[in-house]
């Protein structure tokens, strides 16, 4: 395949929206530029706006299957994000022994080599109790020296480009060092870490919130704790998720202009945290080794007693959490649309997705007036059954 698609609105690398063409080639960009191509386009698009597929940097699964049940499962859960818009995502596993999520990791494997799965998110088992969220209490422990000497040994060690831990663990610093010279991506979340320990945390390689505000201490006039640290840092990426359950719109937008005047646009990180039931009827699912009932789209963890307990991960797709940004929170849709793609791209290393320019996937996502996707391409072909 040589096609060359022209669009009147796409996202530019800049982070604009304007005119902007791609010659595609097989999987591939091979040339792109602004205004109009040299050559007549084979495919012009008036009605749509074009960006780079969307990138899930944080998901535990979709589609009625969980990224913990291995590849065929992860398969199902790729595709109903795919249909969605998102083209390039990480495998979140939820909090086990270190040996356990290194087997999970490893069943993995088929997807990271084939470039389905663009690697393996580790949330916990370093996290704090108090702040844990959804994670069995009797799955996390400390970040000790051996425990990260069983990571770093391992074979499945190359699957991983994320880790979330709570920097106020014992031995967290010197964890976070270690672990950011392998080349992770270091994430503090579900803690409740003072304000210090998080600069602490970012000193020591930390790059990332992990779901900002969700699963951490929150803000407090005598106690600020990690989030004022993260906020501060111009460095630091801040994941949120922005689907009117886990954040108030207004939170939103706030952080995102907070976060812009203080280190840019790039810092803002939309995910979906989703859990089986996203892209998925209401009903009881699992995630890892919990029970979670989803009830009008909300995911909540069940309790021995069978109630529902703390929200476990959510039913959102990025497609949905930009369409939200922009209408709930008035984000600006180029900055919106960012934070779906090269922001997150950026955030844990990957630089053959999240913008259109020579060398990246031809992987794309066309939205209508409304911010719904109406197509997207994968891999350089269409996708039949995208949906909104």
């Amino acid at each position: 395949m040589d096609h060359v698609l022209f669009a009147d609105a796409a996202l530019t690398p800049e982070g604009t929206l304007g005119p902007y063409w791609l010659r595609l080639v097989d999987e591939r960009i091979v040339e792109a530029g602004h205004g109009r191509p040299p050559r007549g386009p084979d495919e012009h698009v008036t009605d749509a706006v074009v960006a780079p597929g969307f990138v899930d940097v944080h998901a535990h699964g979709g589609g009625a299957a969980a990224f913990t049940d291995g590849a065929a499962s992860g398969e199902r859960a790729l595709a109903a994000h795919r249909r969605r818009g998102t083209t390039t995502m990480l495998a979140s596993l939820v909090s086990a022994p270190v040996s356990v999520l290194l087997e999970q990791a490893e069943e993995l494997r088929p997807l990271v080599d084939s470039g389905e799965l663009a690697g393996v998110h580790l949330e916990g088992p370093w996290l704090s109790q108090e702040h844990r969220g959804a994670h069995e209490t009797d799955m996390l422990s400390a970040p000790t020296p051996d425990a990260v000497s069983t990571l770093l040994g391992h074979p499945a060690r190359d699957l991983i480009r994320y880790v979330t831990l709570a920097p106020e663990r014992d031995g967290a610093g010197e964890a976070i060092a270690r672990m950011r010279a392998a080349g992770f991506t270091l994430g503090v979340g579900h803690t409740g870490a003072s304000c210090d320990q998080t600069r602490e945390a970012i000193a020591a390689g930390a790059t990332a919130a992990t779901h900002l505000f969700n699963g951490m201490k929150g803000l407090h006039h005598r106690d600020p704790g990690p989030a004022l640290a993260l906020l501060e840092d111009p460095t630091a990426f801040l994941e949120l998720i922005s689907d009117g359950v886990h954040l108030d719109a207004e939170m939103v937008r706030f952080v995102w202009d907070y976060a812009t005047r203080n280190g840019g646009p790039q810092r803002p990180v939309l995910v979906s945290d989703a859990m089986p039931g996203a892209a998925a009827p209401d009903g009881r699912y699992r995630l890892g080794t919990v029970d979670v009932e989803v009830r009008d789209s909300v995911a909540r963890r069940v309790t021995p007693d069978g109630t529902l307990g703390a929200i476990a991960g959510s039913t959102l797709t990025l497609s949905a959490a930009v369409r939200e940004s922009i209408l709930r929170s008035s984000i600006d849709p180029a900055l919106a649309l960012m934070a779906a793609t090269s922001n997150p791209a950026e955030m844990i290393g990957i630089d053959d997705a999240g913008r259109l320019l020579p060398g990246g996937r031809a992987d794309l996502v066309l939205l209508d007036s409304a911010w719904n996707v109406s197509r997207v391409m994968h891999r350089g072909g269409w996708i039949d059954d995208a949906r909104a």
